[in-house]
């Protein structure tokens, strides 16, 4: 699956119809590949929130806007030995143990010492197996399994983004593997990333505190750990993420307001600040030519859908 040639991926979650935040980190990331002479790779990662025929919907908009992937895509869901064996090594290295918390438990239990809030504060980490026994039981009896964490000392790990700079954040016992058997995206997102020969990884910046787990994972399973490029995002008008109750905000949406493959390269030029004496944007050879990284802007920024959006 690998090849010598290094790459650059967008990776959407088949959960809906893109909107036009999610195009443009998706476009940013086909610009940097087409610009470094990377592959230019997708990867539907459907494990979890998948809505039918979103994966090919999602396809079919960036094939409209100009841009096919340069493989066919990765497929998380027919990956799940490929999981497990990476699974498998860490609990070779002793780095695995079973989780019983549920989100309330782990809201209402005191911080450990030196951790950042909302961090794991390691309750199941030290049991004795007998405790672990009644633990099991008790889930059982309610149709429910431990979750499977990494066990590690909330050391602070460093990253360099082309953009961001340095990224620290300390690394705590995140999970591997939910208690409804689903794998976590920090332990899959290496995997896969180290599988197809992502040396890249260009994505929104709310991404960006990821990474240090990311880096950590990757080289306790001697994978190479990519670099990382994180983009800022698209907000609506309050400041938030973009949702589908914020109006016109996807592709389909917005062609039905009467917007053009052309007026949406033209606002993604505007977006970032790419347009002016040099003309509006038309087509994707024009924003892999108008596009200076060493310029981009690490501020948010907000779109408003067309007026009559919500009418």
């Amino acid at each position: 699956m690998t090849s010598n040639i290094g790459a650059g991926r967008f990776a959407p979650s088949p959960s809906g119809d893109l909107h036009i935040g999610n195009i443009r980190s998706g476009l940013l990331a086909y610009v940097r590949a087409r610009q470094t002479g990377r592959r230019f790779l997708w990867r539907i990662e459907d494990l979890d929130r998948v809505q039918s025929g979103a994966a090919q919907s999602q396809l079919e908009v960036f094939a409209e806007l100009g841009i096919t992937p340069d493989e066919s895509p990765l497929v998380q869901s027919e990956r799940l030995g490929v999981y497990s064996e990476a699974l498998s090594r860490l609990e070779g290295q002793g780095l695995v143990y079973e989780c019983y918390c549920s989100r309330k438990d782990i809201r209402q239990a005191p911080s450990a010492p030196h951790s950042p809030p909302g961090a794991y504060p390691g309750t199941c980490r030290d049991l004795l197996e007998s405790e672990r026994e009644q633990h099991r039981q008790r889930l059982q009896e309610q149709g429910r399994s431990p979750a499977l964490r990494l066990m590690t000392d909330n050391a602070e790990v460093t990253v360099h983004d082309r953009l961001l700079g340095e990224i620290k954040a300390p690394v705590d016992d995140l999970v591997l593997k939910r208690g409804d058997g689903v794998f976590a995206y920090n332990l899959i997102v290496i995997v896969d990333d180290g599988a197809s020969g992502v040396d890249e990884v260009v994505r929104g910046d709310d991404l960006a505190t990821s990474a240090p787990r990311q880096a950590h994972l990757a080289q306790l399973l001697d994978l190479p750990q990519p670099s990382w490029l994180h983009v800022p995002l698209v907000v609506n008008t309050a400041g938030r993420r973009l949702a589908k109750r914020d109006g016109a905000v996807t592709y389909q949406q917005l062609r039905t307001m009467g917007w053009t493959r052309e007026d949406v390269y033209a606002w993604m030029g505007a977006s970032l600040g790419f347009t002016g004496s040099e003309g509006s944007w038309s087509s994707i050879d024009d924003m892999v030519a108008g596009v200076d990284f060493d310029r981009l802007l690490t501020g948010e920024t907000v779109f408003v859908p067309p007026a009559d959006a919500s009418g």
